[in-house]
């Protein structure tokens, strides 16, 4: 981990948070750092309202417990407010064009953060907004989780770089790419393994796949779930049915046999291995319950470091210099 620097924050200040791949390495290491200390701090009972008077709207065009919870109450400990703005709720959801939203609550608050479906929605409030936008979720991209997802992994192991990661399941998933992208700049070797139609986007596979050769690390694919999971350090699952995918249920599970994390598959794995899952997790499907419930699985150590990865991003874009 690289010291917090002035220079390093200040390039993230006023930043919208669209995908990983828009971050150096420094950058990520920056909200990590934060991350940590501000953990630290919560732990410790200190107060760290860096955003005080500060509002996030947060936009839900999907459900959400973790998104939701970690952005809320992140605002709160950073002496800011949140407001839950469902698509059911305001204009969007009736016509109103996302150009104009933007522009709207851009007079009203001080940062938006969304969870929606397409990223090209996303990239259209960022574009006609004046204040920062966040992916909290979309089809393509988990951008937040992943800084979550790399600090329990640092956490876990006391580094990132060299490490060997793997991520079994749907490749094209808002989680393999945004993981596939947040190891290409951390130096950490990744591979997804997912059956053949499930293959991740190959634009994203092959920009991680470069940027990858750059820092010293290896991206790839494979159909093979125990290629994958041979030797890693970090073995990565998400749901079979995202949000949206529940009308392919019976098609995708007969499509995914063979590629449920279990403990045939994780001994595959190194010894000290760590098992990780965004959650919601459907056991006997994705993973096997003695598998997210086994003493290798640190699930619940991510979910609650989504709430300190989240006030790291939301203090490093929102925080306003005096």
């Amino acid at each position: 981990m690289i010291d917090l620097t002035s220079e390093t924050a200040s390039t993230l200040q006023g930043r919208d948070f669209l995908t990983i791949a828009e971050f150096t390495e420094d950058e990520l290491k920056t909200f990590l750092n934060t991350a940590v200390a501000l953990k630290a701090m919560q732990k410790q009972g200190v107060p760290h309202h860096f955003l005080e008077g500060q509002t996030l709207a947060m936009i839900f065009e999907k459900a959400s417990t973790r998104t939701r919870v970690a952005f809320e109450v992140g605002m709160y400990h950073l002496g800011g407010s949140a407001l839950y703005l469902s698509s059911k709720d305001i204009q969007i959801g009736r016509g109103e064009t996302i150009a104009d939203t933007a522009k709207v609550l851009s007079r009203f608050v001080d940062g938006i953060m969304i969870r929606t479906f397409g990223h090209e929605i996303v990239e259209e409030l960022a574009a006609n907004a004046d204040v920062p936008v966040i992916n909290g979720l979309t089809d393509t991209h988990h951008p937040t989780q992943v800084i979550a997802d790399l600090l329990t992994i640092f956490e876990h192991k006391g580094k990132l770089e060299g490490l060997k990661a793997c991520f079994i399941g749907d490749g094209y998933n808002n989680m393999a790419h945004s993981l596939m992208e947040g190891a290409a700049a951390v130096g950490m070797d990744m591979t997804v393994a997912s059956p053949k139609g499930y293959e991740p986007s190959a634009a994203i596979l092959e920009a991680t796949k470069a940027r990858g050769v750059k820092n010293g690390c290896s991206i790839a694919f494979t159909n093979s779930p125990q290629e994958a999971a041979e030797g890693c350090d970090v073995v990565i699952t998400d749901t079979w049915l995202s949000m949206g995918d529940e009308d392919e249920k019976d098609r995708r599970l007969h499509d995914f046999q063979g590629f449920q994390v279990n403990d045939a598959l994780i001994a595959l794995a190194k010894p000290d291995h760590i098992f990780m899952h965004c959650l919601p997790a459907h056991r006997g499907e994705e993973v096997a319950a003695s598998v997210i419930d086994g003493a290798h699985s640190v699930v619940f150590d991510e979910a609650e470091n989504r709430l300190h990865a989240h006030k790291a991003i939301l203090k490093c874009l929102l925080e306003k210099n005096d």
